[in-house]
């Protein structure tokens, strides 16, 4: 039988017509409905809505940039772009579990911490599953549980926090995740170890507690290894970090996660296989290695979100008030005569971009990103002159 012959055989074979399929000429590809029920994540603005460009303090970047180092590292990987980068980040996972006393087999990469939050979601909840979380929390973990068909349920916060009574109070049968962004995203609050253990030891052992810490090294080093040991101990936590926001690296898109060998199985199987690039490997093993770039930005951020609090406290007279932070960002209430949106456009007139939360509740309040010295000034300026105060 000739080619030509055999492929119309193999054609006939699988022809809808053969089949008895009658495609509709008006039908198209549906997709499933939980996601349609998914609002896209919202980035935070850099221009003003008639385009002109500000500085940008509503993304939560380090006004530091990156450190030299990573910089260096970033260029010389350039070379390399024709090569698939090592699939197991095996460098970078030697060097995240030696600086915090890891075992590097219980250490996961992740095309940033979202990817891993993602997959958290996936590997663990499915239709008829809950995936929960407190009220503010980090708009992922919303997008998360859709994604996969589960439901997301959101419990109480208290004053913009999680509140640990509230979140054990919802769970059901059906409950298969936690989420808890700590430091949260956006308030800025911060839940303390014992309050996290407790969360922990009053959940169920088959529901998985993920601690999302991408702003965990703004916090007191002290504190910053605990949820460490709780996934150490514990077969159902998951702890995830990001190179985004204190080590100045967005732009690569690099994450971990800790956790038990059965959950990093899991992450394992359903990640992509070559999801960090080479120059994200190299930029992050060589910010790593220069814990000073670390230290430097939580020395300025603590000073300088110190400022903004001290500004913003000195004008409750005129309602406003901020929500006590750990991370990089302080978010900022307006109860009284001046609003949120007013001072969303005196800030965008002054040069600056910061984040309106209406969406995720937050109609009254802006999450300010602490930047530079000179422009948390002119913030503070024009947040008094908004006010009537002398600036």
């Amino acid at each position: 039988m000739s080619i030509t012959a055999r492929s119309a055989c193999v054609f006939a074979l699988y022809s809808p017509r053969q089949t008895g399929y009658r495609a509709n000429p008006m039908s198209k590809p549906e997709p499933k409905p939980w996601i349609l029920g998914i609002h896209a994540y919202q980035p935070g603005k850099s221009k003003s809505a008639s385009g002109k460009p500000l500085v940008k303090l509503s993304a939560n970047e380090n006004p530091l940039g990156t450190s030299p180092a990573a910089l260096e590292a970033l260029a010389q990987a350039r070379g390399e772009a024709a090569t698939y980068p090592d699939p197991d980040s095996r460098a970078l996972r030697e060097a995240i579990a030696s600086l915090h006393g890891l075992d590097p087999a219980r250490v996961v990469c992740g095309t940033g911490s979202d990817e891993l939050l993602n997959l958290a979601a996936q590997g663990f909840a499915g239709p008829g599953d809950e995936v929960l979380f407190s009220r503010f929390s980090f708009a992922v973990y919303d997008i998360a549980a859709r994604r996969c068909g589960a439901t997301p349920v959101e419990a109480p916060d208290r004053d913009f926090g999680t509140d640990v009574d509230a979140l054990l109070g919802a769970v059901t049968e059906r409950t298969r995740v936690v989420f808890l962004a700590n430091p949260n995203n956006p308030t800025g609050t911060f839940l303390p170890p014992s309050e996290v253990a407790r969360l922990h030891a009053g959940l169920p052992s088959d529901v998985l507690l993920v601690v999302d810490e991408a702003y965990g090294e703004y916090v007191d080093p002290a504190l910053q290894s605990a949820a460490f040991a709780l996934a150490a101990a514990h077969d159902n936590v998951l702890v995830t970090r990001t190179f985004s926001k204190i080590y100045g690296l967005a732009a690569e898109r690099i994450g971990w996660a800790t956790g038990a060998p059965s959950l990093i199985d899991v992450l394992n199987r359903i990640r992509g296989p070559f999801n960090v690039t080479i120059s994200g490997q190299r930029a992050a093993l060589a910010a790593l290695g220069d814990q000073d770039f670390v230290r430097a930005s939580r020395i300025h951020n603590a000073a300088e979100r110190a400022r903004l609090a001290e500004a913003v406290a000195a004008l409750g007279n005129h309602g406003l008030s901020f929500s006590p932070s750990e991370a990089n960002f302080l978010l900022v209430h307006f109860e009284g005569e001046v609003t949120a949106a007013q001072a969303l456009e005196a800030l965008g007139e002054a040069g600056y971009a910061v984040r309106h939360l209406p969406g995720q509740g937050l109609p009254r309040s802006l999450r300010i990103t602490i930047g530079k010295t000179d422009d948390m000034a002119r913030v503070i300026a024009a947040l008094r002159t908004l006010c009537g105060e002398a600036a």
